[in-house]
């Protein structure tokens, strides 16, 4: 029997061989690897930018919460409302700021000073730490009477090092 070599045979393709065919073991592990340090590196990034979303939406909150209040305090100085006794002109309640409170004694107009309670980002809840005229500036009490003012119940600190209870 005769052998012929099959490469002999002009049927037969000599398959291409090419340099970019596919990826090696080594830059499969290498591109793995920067994917792993660039993904490491963004989710610091990333944690730091949820933070300081819920600060800013804090003291947006605080702020629309103690322009309601001193709204409220103008216009009962102004005697465009009547108050209670005692209060000194200060909202009874943050209830008070959303149901609103009537307008003059013949009047039918309901004056509204927030659309609803804002939820705090800190804490996940619409409890919010309240201080009367006549409580300390740094006390966490409520004396019940009236809302000097508003803060958060959170205890964590800021980005900037301050605590979140004295914004």
């Amino acid at each position: 029997m005769l052998r012929r070599d099959f490469r002999s045979n002009p049927c037969y393709r000599q398959p291409r061989l090419s340099s970019t065919a596919g990826m090696t073991l080594l830059e499969l592990i290498i591109a793995c690897s920067i994917l792993l340090i660039l993904s490491s590196m963004a989710l610091p990034v990333f944690r730091y930018t949820v933070i300081r979303q819920k600060e800013s939406e804090l003291r947006y909150d605080l702020r629309t919460m103690k322009d309601a209040i001193d709204r409220y305090k103008d216009l009962a100085d102004q005697h465009k409302f009547r108050t209670e006794v005692g209060s000194e002109n200060y909202p009874p309640d943050l209830d008070t700021l959303v149901k609103g409170v009537q307008l003059g004694a013949g009047d039918d107009k309901k004056l509204r000073f927030l659309r609803k309670v804002p939820v705090d980002p800190m804490t996940g809840q619409a409890d919010w730490g309240l201080r009367c005229v006549s409580d300390d500036p740094d006390s966490t009490s409520w004396c019940g009477k009236n809302i000097f003012d508003v803060y958060t119940k959170s205890t964590g600190t800021a980005l900037d090092g301050t605590k979140y209870s004295d914004w």
